[in-house]
């Protein structure tokens, strides 16, 4: 990153965002907040209407050493301190203002420029709440990776030792940072990140970030404290702080916390974060005689099912025998009345959010929603089942995938953290089904190796239902991590890939240069529909399952519209049943909510009807169901294997419940035959006319 040229994005701006801030040892902890930041250039301060100025304002006073007479005299103190002469370009400063005359951060960055416009460093200056400061000279990577030992007493509960990973990538539309401490025994007993969506500085802005977040640095600072005290009534021992020798010149002591932020979840029966999960930390609304209802609904059915049930009135168990079997996974209810209540006010949301909460569990998750998803038209009673739209959640609207939904809801999951995704996937990071051959024995895994050849078995199919070879202009829409990109370009194609994910882009372009093939394959942050050109071949692989049904004819005039004379199409898509699909539509679900906001898997009927008429003929059509159940297996098992890596990424127990719980879903959905996997081939349809 450094030695680059970034682009530079409009300033001043305004980031409202979330911090968090997740300790994993010697207990669980984390914790969240929402507040808003700045960011400016330190030689063009953002000036403000004169009955605005309290509410933002800059004083050099409160950074480096305090005396200088403006920011940059502070910075190139610094900097000069530190032997660095070239950064005499632009500086983009992101940190909290002074509000109402009190200020306090956590954590200033500075991305210190060249006069060419490279970047040269990255400074973080740090404050604690003992009143000192220091700074962090870092030359992040092209990653925006930077790693620098820790210097100071930053938290009475954690010795000077280690060192910090960030990872500090410019902000633009989007602004995503990590901070994370690394011991020398390899733990990583501290993440925090900060992320959030910018916007132009203007009046109207801060004041409606100000009524969202009135007295913010207040906030953070009496935040940090509250926590500090729950932590040392927890039992967390105390680190004392040993005196510090006078710091070289331009070091200023420091505490490097981001803020102590919101979610907490000890060891033990887990406390759930109310801000980042308020429907799981508390129950719903729902009167009794709802719940009731729902108690006799639910047990009724799960009666008629071969599933066992344990409640703690009866921890011997029940059998509930179906047609006279009495064998089947067992259902344990920890907390039957919240489990009820969920149900009956939610319905299968609520049933996901009491798994989340923890209030069942089962021995065998997957087997406990295989049963339920090939009995579902068992659950409710046919009379009841035609009054659903009675009492079931509609979509958000604001979920819709118009322009800028569709970049949040890809944001929501995509982004968040390339890390995450590198625990359970293959080594090529490939998130869609892998094709085996054989399909491996049950209960075993395949390795690395294995894995990664079954999805290039399924990329290639694909590749080849496409003809794509030596010479072709190649389009994918939906670039994942790069792989069908860098596998096509190893054909010979000339490839233009595109997604909407900022995480993936990143790395996908790193991977791609790696690969050597950075003058083959383009990859570019864009939404299928501003796509312009003729292709020979377009490829894009679960895509169409996040488009929303809105939008499925804009998504097959865009293929048809890119499709060059003689071109071909692939596409693999999830499909579902078409009255099932058409339920779900009207319906707001638990993966809508928590995993896929704005997507709907369509059905075989849906993507007929929308490529006819969008002038597309199928040529191909091929299902391998079976495999992606194996695939989502593997991916499942990998992701509980790596929990302490995931925790140590900064996810909480409530999200890799949720985690588990939407990959077996899945899994379920693929073993009773709810879903399928296909992958389909079109042409142009001449017969149709231009469309």
């Amino acid at each position: 990153m450094t030695g680059l040229v970034p682009p530079t994005p409009p300033v001043p701006a305004l980031y409202e965002t979330e911090v968090a801030h997740t300790r994993v040892t010697p207990f669980h902890y984390a914790l969240r907040h929402r507040t808003y930041l700045w960011l400016v250039d330190i030689d063009d301060l953002p000036v403000l209407p004169r009955p605005l100025r309290p509410l933002a304002r800059f004083d050099p006073r409160d950074h480096f050493d305090g005396k200088a007479p403006t920011l940059r005299a502070g910075l190139d103190a610094y900097l000069a301190g530190q032997g660095v002469r070239d950064a005499d370009g632009q500086v983009l400063m992101l940190a909290h203002a002074r509000v109402l005359g009190h200020v306090f951060n956590p954590i200033t960055l500075y991305w210190c420029r060249d006069r060419a416009g490279r970047l040269v460093c990255v400074v973080a200056e740090v404050h604690n709440t003992y009143g000192g400061r220091h700074c962090y000279l870092m030359r992040p990577d092209g990653r925006g990776l930077a790693e620098v030992a820790k210097e100071f007493y930053v938290s009475p509960f954690l010795d000077v030792e280690g060192a910090y990973r960030m990872r500090l990538p410019l902000p633009g539309d989007r602004l995503d940072l990590t901070v994370q401490l690394r011991h020398t025994d390899g733990s990583r007993p501290l993440t925090a990140t900060v992320r959030g969506a910018g916007r132009p500085a203007r009046a109207r802005t801060l004041l409606a970030a100000v009524v969202r977040h009135p007295w913010s640095t207040l906030g953070v600072s009496i935040g940090i404290r509250r926590h500090g005290i729950r932590l040392y009534l927890k039992g967390l021992p105390v680190r004392p702080r040993s005196r510090t020798a006078p710091s070289p010149p331009g070091r200023h002591p420091v505490n490097l916390s981001l803020p102590a932020t919101a979610s907490t979840a000890p060891a033990g029966p887990a406390e759930v974060d109310p801000e980042r999960w308020p429907d799981v930390a508390r129950l719903p609304r729902a009167s009794s005689a709802r719940t009731a209802v729902a108690r006799r609904l639910v047990e009724r059915a799960l009666a008629r099912l071969p599933l066992w049930t344990l409640t703690p009135d009866d921890p011997s168990g029940v059998p509930r025998p179906r047609g006279g079997t009495t064998g089947g996974p067992t259902l344990t209810l920890h907390d039957p009345d919240a489990f009820h209540r969920r149900i009956g006010a939610d319905g299968l949301i609520g049933f996901g959010e009491s798994y989340m909460a923890g209030e069942w569990d089962a021995d065998d998750v997957v087997g406990v929603l295989t049963v339920l998803a090939r009995h579902v038209d068992d659950l409710v009673p046919a009379p009841l089942r035609r009054l659903r739209g009675a009492w079931v959640r509609r979509r958000p609207a604001v979920d819709r995938n118009t322009l800028e939904g569709a970049r949040e809801n890809i944001h929501r999951h995509y982004d968040l953290s390339n890390e995450l995704f590198t625990l359970f996937l293959d080594p090529g990071l490939t998130y869609s089904a892998a094709i085996f051959d054989p399909l491996p024995q049950a209960g075993t895994l395949v390795g690395d190796t294995e894995l990664a050849t079954a999805q290039h078995r399924k990329i290639d199919r694909l590749l080849d239902l496409a003809e794509v070879g030596q010479g072709t202009e190649l389009l994918e829409i939906g670039t994942g991590w790069g792989e069908l990109a860098i596998r096509a370009s190893a054909r010979g194609a000339r490839v233009r890939t595109i997604t909407l994910s900022e995480e993936q882009l990143d790395l996908a372009r790193r991977r791609v240069a790696d690969a050597g093939a950075a003058d083959r394959v383009t990859v570019e942050l864009l939404d299928y529909r501003a796509v312009q050109g003729r292709y020979d071949a377009v490829v894009s692989v679960e895509m169409i399952e996040a488009v929303g049904p809105e939008y499925w004819s804009d998504y097959f005039v865009a293929l048809r519209r890119l499709l060059a004379p003689g071109g071909r199409v692939a596409l693999q898509a999830i499909t579902m049943p078409h009255e099932r699909m058409l339920a779900t539509a009207r319906t707001h679900t638990w993966i809508s909510k928590y995993v896929f906001p704005g997507g709907l898997i369509p059905s075989p009927e849906a993507i007929a009807r929308e490529s006819a008429a969008a002038g597309l003929r199928i040529t191909h059509d091929t299902g391998y169901g079976d495999h992606y159940a194996e695939t989502l297996r593997h991916w499942r098992e990998r992701f509980l294997r790596e929990e302490s890596a995931v925790a140590a990424l900064g996810f909480d127990h409530v999200f890799r419940r949720m985690w588990e719980f939407y990959l077996a879903y899945s899994e379920a959905g693929f073993r009773s035959g709810y879903l399928d996997v296909r992958q389909l081939g079109f042409v142009a349809d001449d017969t149709e006319g231009t469309r």
